[in-house]
């Protein structure tokens, strides 16, 4: 008892001690968003240059005296630090440039636009967009299979953050992934020397056979964990970039009000929890992506590794025909499962199912024909398919694994069977972050509210006394005469019964043949609406006035 005390107090620590080293972290760069954002962009700037300029110099100092370090040996902060600088150099440019940028609009040298405007530009031509008609231009390759550009989208900030910093941070993974690869991998190399000098000593018969699996063991290990580096290394960074598009593309779904692609218990999420989501998500999604990477990584070291004792060497030491002869009987196997189950489909579509209702249906009905004889064909099959089952049972299982250990870097998918995605908490996490947006940035939404800001802001210009008597409002002019036909439009067309009570003018004789023909079409409209009503109500028909 006094052990796990002591543990778990080792823990509450270690957890304290992260959680300060994290603030600490914060605490240290924070200057350099205050000055980012700050109203004051010539003040900010010039103290932001000057804050970005002392980490770069402290970095580049502590680079230069001391290069080497003890996890990677030779050159270690300058692998593990280049991209810290990358970083600092940039920011130091976008002050620079702000500070000219202000600089010359205090000067009078330049215009400035209007940033903080409520509806972006991009967000405006979305909507004009909308109004248009669709034009169909023609793709190429890349835009068919691979991404579409849309100059009407722009991706936030904290997408773009999110997908630097897991670059970065997969880079320094991987690097310190490799340095200990090469560590275990000199161990092992020493362990093999030592075996073989110890080979004349040894009296046990197997053990030359023990040294040259050990050899083997080396070789496959070293070959297949560099290959497969590259492979798991590829597939994250390809899955970094397409979590991008699947953003965008769930984003276009919410514009449009389509929630299919959500499961149902997600389709309106709690409010604190989408805000909770979205200020996790950038942490979460870089702890995915490396975790996913290390995960994947070692399922396909140990997939080359059944590979290379399952192929290569069997061929290497003269045992190529026992692999082709075993390879065969196990397809063989295979195949006749799978012929068994086509079968069992063939045979279900030609003699227990009825014709088809019309020649040019696609497929026949869902309902069975021959009852008797598809009793004797489940009676006599069901044998054979327990044990066809039991094979199945093994393939779905390693399918879910393969697939599990290549998609948990993606929190854009769930792994999660349906019904139990509300376990999925990284998926739960970009549905929250989603929501979020898509409530904050839905161009309709924005330009709609744009557009109340802007009236609200000229009635007030036109209410002022300083310019009383002036009409400076740009929006649309309306005539009192098209406002007027517009309402009796909209009146008559929920009040159709008051046309043939209007203040009619002087006709003739096909004006009136007119007026009677179209006052019958509006009687039988008004008779199917009522019709309609008392089909929805329950009324007595009696009591209704149909005339």
């Amino acid at each position: 008892m006094i052990r796990y005390n002591f543990f778990i107090g080792v823990l509450d620590l270690s957890s304290l001690g992260l959680l300060v080293g994290a603030i600490e972290v914060g605490m240290s760069y924070y200057p350099i968003f205050a000055c980012l954002t700050t109203d004051n962009k010539i003040i900010g700037s010039v103290i932001g240059f000057l804050y970005t300029l002392t980490w770069i110099s402290v970095t580049i100092t502590d680079i230069t005296t001391c290069p080497h370090g003890n996890a990677m040996g030779y050159y270690e902060k300058v692998i593990f630090q280049w991209p810290s600088l990358l970083c600092l150099v940039f920011l130091m440019g976008r002050f620079v440039y702000i500070f000219i940028k202000y600089m010359r609009i205090y000067m009078g040298a330049d215009i400035r636009s209007d940033e903080k405007c409520f509806l972006p530009i991009h967000q405006a031509e979305h909507v004009r967009r909308l109004f248009r008609k669709a034009a169909l231009e023609p793709k190429n390759w890349f835009e068919r299979k691979i991404y579409t550009w849309d100059p009407c989208f722009k991706f936030p900030s904290r997408m773009i953050g999110t997908t630097v910093l897991s670059l970065f941070c997969l880079y320094i993974f991987v690097s310190v992934e490799y340095s200990a690869f090469i560590n275990l991998a000199s161990l092992l190399k020493m362990y093999e020397e030592k075996m073989e000098q110890a080979v004349p000593d040894v009296q046990w018969e197997s053990y030359n056979q023990t040294v040259v699996s050990m050899k083997e063991f080396y070789e496959a290990l070293t070959g297949v964990w560099f290959f497969t580096t590259f492979l798991a290394n590829a597939v994250t960074v390809s899955y970094i970039f397409h979590i991008l598009a699947c953003y965008r593309k769930h984003m276009k779904r919410l514009w449009v009000g389509e929630k299919g692609f959500l499961p149902i218990k997600f389709q309106t999420p709690s409010s604190s929890q989408c805000v909770a989501a979205i200020a996790r998500y950038s942490g979460w999604q870089v702890a995915h992506i490396l975790w996913g990477y290390l995960i994947m990584h070692i399922v396909q070291c140990l997939f080359g590794l059944i590979i290379v004792y399952g192929f290569v060497y069997p061929i290497k030491h003269g045992q190529g025909l026992e692999l082709l002869k075993g390879l065969g009987i196990s397809i063989l196997t295979l195949g006749i499962g799978i012929s068994l189950s086509m079968l069992q489909v063939l045979l279900a579509s030609n003699f227990f199912l009825q014709k088809k209702i019309a020649p040019g249906d696609k497929n026949k009905p869902l309902a069975l024909n021959n009852r008797k004889g598809f009793h004797n064909f489940n009676y006599f099959f069901f044998f054979y398919n327990v044990i066809l089952g039991l094979g199945a049972c093994l393939i779905r299982l390693f399918i879910s694994l393969t697939l599990g250990s290549w998609l948990i870097a993606r929190i854009d998918r769930t792994l999660l069977q349906h019904g139990y995605e509300s376990a999925d908490t990284g998926y739960k996490t970009w549905i929250g972050m989603i929501y979020v947006d898509h409530y904050h940035t839905n161009p309709v939404l924005v330009s709609f509210c744009n557009i109340l800001l802007t009236l609200r802001a000229e009635k007030r210009l036109q209410d002022s006394p300083v310019f009383h008597g002036y009409n400076n409002s740009r929006g649309p002019r309306t005539s009192v005469k098209s406002r007027t036909r517009w309402l009796l439009y909209y009146t008559l067309l929920n009040n159709p019964r008051l046309i043939i009570q209007r203040k009619q003018k002087e006709m003739d004789d096909l004006d009136n043949r007119n007026m009677v023909m179209q006052s019958r079409l509006i009687q039988a409209s008004v008779l199917e609406v009522d019709i309609r009503n008392i089909q929805d109500r329950p009324v007595d028909i009696n009591s209704v006035d149909i005339w």
